[in-house]
């Protein structure tokens, strides 16, 4: 067993006891309730029943946590050089398709690797497994019992093939040539029966600028929002107003595991050539994890039909795999990406933004996902979800709409009518007023009757103020 897969079998421990404890908590809250009744919030069990079958799923559960408290105080996590699957498919050979023999391939084939992990400043960025950049051979290091097989100088075997990287070979070579680390795997796969090298190296951790300081350059984003079978999109400028249609990327994650990946990385691509062909410079997304509700099940996400078809739903949506897939492919993409808080971003969007989208898009029928995606990028940009009534139109020149909320004229007392104004004595009031040259003269507001922030400091919102010329 190696160091790396030591240490992910600890954190797969960590994280089991977190989502049994989380389980167990649930279900112990609801038990304190007498049935059918509801008590501060928590509903009891409806039946006694159902409520002896939890007793004895938290017992269940108690049982499983002690265990995986042992272990990891014991430092001994449950790993299988193989892979555990794979091992299980031996008890079913029928279900599987398999014959013994091929079943005995692919596993001497998955417990047969060489790993080599780089050193910066050794040559070619790995002194274990080296290869060279000018023509592809490869040379290992053979351990002390194994020298004398040795067919190269230092106790070296060079192998008889090359390799040669297609993908990314320029990042390689500029690694390579410039002696910094870089790790190699050699893995065998028994269905095509070859062997492949392959190469692994990291990037520098860089400072990713905050949603204020991303607002302030003034660049566009293409907010997110993951469903179970598309991903609704839409670009939004700095100001977090949609610009253009939205778009709809369908993903269709069903069959084999390696088959979801596959599609979930080709709509990723699709999204990131996207966001460059609309010249943004980030994508916003929903830091959404359903962490609690996969680990209580029934316990927070219902019952019945209902509930049986929410939790198929929310086992359907890969959001962790998304955001693992999206982060690195964007990285690569020169692309920055902003998780935010997923609270009320489908509500809000829906109330805000569904009917000032579909007036805007003439083409596209907007659903309430394409509005979540607005509010989403609002919110990565710094900007409040919800929109001001009365701002913006379908057809301010033909339309008469009143700015309601940021541009009322309120009514004066008679007798203490002020001097009148003219152009170019600002007045200090609380309007915004039109002056002969058809300009707007910007006033300070010592108070923000829009009940949120402005979206930029230098610029005011400009309104109709209901006057006519």
């Amino acid at each position: 067993m190696t160091e790396d897969q030591y240490q992910l079998s600890l954190r797969c421990l960590f994280d089991e006891r977190a989502s049994l404890r989380r389980a167990m908590a649930k279900i112990g809250e609801r038990l304190e309730v007498p049935c059918g009744r509801r008590v501060s919030g928590v509903r009891g069990y409806p039946t006694q029943s159902e409520r002896a079958q939890k007793q004895r799923r938290l017992q269940v559960l108690a049982a499983r946590l002690a265990e995986v408290e042992r272990r990891i105080e014991a430092g001994h996590p449950a790993a299988v050089v193989g892979g555990r699957r794979l091992a299980k498919t031996r008890h079913n050979l029928a279900d599987a398709g398999l014959t013994e023999a091929e079943w005995r391939e692919q596993w001497d084939a998955a417990r047969m690797f060489l790993t080599a992990d780089g050193e910066s400043g050794a040559p070619h960025g790995n002194y274990t497994i080296s290869v060279d950049s000018a023509d592809g051979t490869i040379a290992i290091v053979l351990p002390e019992p194994l020298r004398h097989l040795a067919n190269a100088p230092r106790g070296r075997y060079q192998l008889a093939c090359t390799v040669a990287f297609h993908h990314r070979r320029d990042e390689w070579l500029d690694r390579v040539t410039a002696n910094r680390a870089v790790r190699y795997d050699i893995v065998c796969d028994p269905e095509r029966g070859r062997w492949y090298l392959d190469a692994s190296w990291s990037t520098r951790n860089t400072v990713l600028p905050t949603p204020e300081e991303l607002a302030a350059t003034g660049v566009r984003l293409l907010s997110v929002d993951l469903n179970a079978s598309h991903l609704a999109a839409c670009v939004v400028d700095v100001h977090g107003n949609p610009v253009g249609e939205p778009v709809t990327l369908t993903t269709h994650l069903i069959g084999p595991a390696s088959q979801r990946d596959g599609r979930l990385r080709a709509a990723i691509s699709r999204v990131i050539h996207l966001a460059k062909f609309h010249g943004c410079a980030g994508l916003a997304i929903e830091n959404l994890g359903f962490i609690d509700a996969r680990a209580t099940g029934r316990e927070t996400m219902g019952r019945g039909k209902r509930g049986k078809a929410f939790r198929r739903t929310v086992a359907g949506l890969p959001t962790a795999r998304f955001r693992d897939r999206l982060s690195g492919m964007a990285h690569h993409a020169g692309l920055v990406v902003v998780a935010v808080d997923p609270a009320y971003t489908s509500r809000w969007g829906a109330q805000h933004w569904k009917q000032p989208l579909q007036e805007q898009s003439k083409n596209t029928f907007v659903t309430g996902h394409h509005a979540a995606s607005v509010a989403i990028g609002r919110r990565a940009l710094g900007h409040g979800v919800r929109r001001r009534p009365g701002v913006t139109a379908h057809d301010q020149r033909i339309v008469v709409w009143r700015a309601t909320g940021q541009a009322v004229s309120h009514p004066r007392a008679h007798g203490t009518a002020s001097p009148p104004r003219t152009t170019g004595t600002p007045h200090q009031g609380r309007k915004t007023c039109r002056d002969q040259s058809d300009q707007l003269a910007l006033f300070p507001v010592s108070q923000d009757r829009s009940e949120r922030q402005s979206a930029s400091p230098a610029y005011g919102e400009l309104a109709n103020n209901g006057q006519r010329r």
